[in-house]
């Protein structure tokens, strides 16, 4: 059986069962539910469950990740080379293939059976394309990730380093304008969302725990092969920080629904 992606994060059937009647009443033959949160916050498990739930309805639930479009590991190496070393880097914005995103997702909202991209965060390269499982006939596609609709900041914002990672690997501040431009590009991804649940854990400083929880389970999952170590993951979420503290800032205003939860990932309204 394929552990939870995340099995901290235990949500009531009531819970599941709302979050999917939400998604199915919108309109369109085929949705495109988005379900955003920081890292750690259980939108993976979340999304996992909406699925089961589709199932057992005779649904199918396509399910999606922001992770899954992260640009192939020469493709990150050439921006590290021309650009700045940090952009090797995958996860924070300008790391993903967003004319993929757009065409699975316009693919999926049509009713068509697609490929469905997946990434290997262990060997950090997506796999080919011979190995992408084809969906279903979608009713249903919940898209998730952590920083959808998420605004680029002010210029003046950029000016001054946010944590350890930036004073020391990034102190002419490039890496940081580069992902801050990058987040305007991702507005035709964000248009083929139908629909935002923002899942706001009590702040970023519960993001270090939450992930490295996460690679914990990964580890797992695949015990003959090497995840991350703790301190590698407590540097990795320096790469997130700046964007995800944005998010915590800006997407109360811009989500059709905020779900605050707290420590424990427990729905608190």
């Amino acid at each position: 059986m394929t552990p939870s992606p995340h099995p901290s994060a235990h949500h009531r059937p009531e819970f599941i069962a709302r979050r999917l009647d939400e998604a199915l009443a919108l309109p369109g033959p085929v949705p495109v539910y988005g379900l955003t949160g920081l890292q750690g916050t259980g939108k993976s498990t979340l999304a996992a469950d909406m699925a089961r739930l589709g199932r057992e309805r005779g649904l199918n639930v396509v399910v999606l990740s922001i992770d899954d479009f992260y640009l192939g590991r020469r493709e990150r190496l050439a921006l590290g080379r021309h650009v700045h070393p940090l952009l090797a880097t995958r996860g924070p914005p300008g790391s993903h293939d967003l004319p993929l995103a757009c065409e699975v997702l316009d693919g999926l909202r049509a009713g068509a059976r697609v490929r469905l991209p997946r990434f290997d965060k262990i060997a950090d390269r997506r796999l080919p394309p011979s190995r992408w499982p084809l969906s279903p006939v979608p009713d249903l596609v919940v898209f998730e990730g952590w920083f959808h609709k998420v605004p680029p900041e002010d210029e003046a914002a950029l000016a001054a380093p946010l944590n350890a990672l930036e004073r020391m690997e990034d102190a002419d501040g490039t890496w940081r304008r580069y992902c801050n431009e990058a987040l305007g590009r991702y507005g035709p991804l964000w248009q083929r969302l139908d629909w935002l649940t923002w899942l706001r854990g009590p702040g970023f400083e519960v993001v270090p725990r939450w992930r490295w929880q996460q690679e914990e389970t990964l580890q797992a999952a695949h015990p003959g092969r090497r995840a991350m170590s703790r301190p590698e993951v407590e540097r990795f979420v320096l790469f997130f920080e700046r964007v995800s503290r944005q998010a915590l800032r800006s997407l109360p205003a811009i989500a059709d629904r905020t779900i605050g939860l707290d420590a424990d990932r427990r729905p608190i309204s």
